[in-house]
């Protein structure tokens, strides 16, 4: 079955109401509820679960395995490394209703997220960070901050290009050039 210029496997759920841009595929065993709102030139793989109350940009790549819980907000360019893992409440509990209680997690453009990191809901990820594999994120992230371990703190910087940056802010892949602007922000000064 297709869409609107987008395509899905025979195995794949896509409810009524779901939107979603031309060039999108939706993998084996993918379930869209009717609620999403999907940009274009996007994957999701495998086994993947988007809610109601999602919106994902352009050209992001969801791995196998991961659920993009409702309250989740996705900008353009991000790719979330298999099985990882987006919450939306602090504190479920099986017998207790807590959907009044959802927290909207906002993930930059051009975010990666490593296979199996965890965000804990309610904190905003700034463009272009990177969250290491494993990582469990437990409060803001600061645009191209470089995230590790549990909880995750930040150990350097990334560029855009997805490169670590030494001491001199230099990417070595492309040369653009970032400086600090504060004590944990970091802009990008010349491409």
């Amino acid at each position: 079955m297709s869409g609107a210029g987008w395509s899905k496997h025979d195995t794949a759920i896509v409810d009524d109401g779901a939107q979603i841009g031309p060039g999108t595929k939706v993998w084996h065993w993918t379930h869209v509820c009717g609620g999403a709102v999907i940009g274009a030139d996007c994957s999701l793989g495998q086994n993947v679960y988007v809610g109601n109350r999602v919106s994902i940009g352009n050209k992001v790549r969801i791995q196998n395995n991961v659920s993009v819980y409702d309250d989740v907000i996705l900008a353009d360019g991000v790719f979330c490394g298999p099985s990882m893992v987006f919450t939306n409440v602090l504190n479920p509990r099986a017998e207790v209703s807590r959907k009044d209680e959802y927290r909207k997690t906002e993930v930059g453009h051009g975010v990666t997220f490593g296979a199996n990191c965890t965000v804990v809901c309610g904190h905003k990820i700034g463009d272009y960070a990177f969250i290491g594999a494993g990582a469990v994120v437990t409060g803001d992230v600061p645009a191209f901050a470089l995230m590790v371990g549990v909880p995750a703190r930040r150990i350097g910087w990334m560029s855009k290009a997805g490169e670590k940056l030494g001491e001199d802010l230099v990417c070595p892949r492309d040369g653009s050039r970032y400086r600090l602007s504060g004590p944990d922000q970091l802009e990008l000064v010349i491409e």
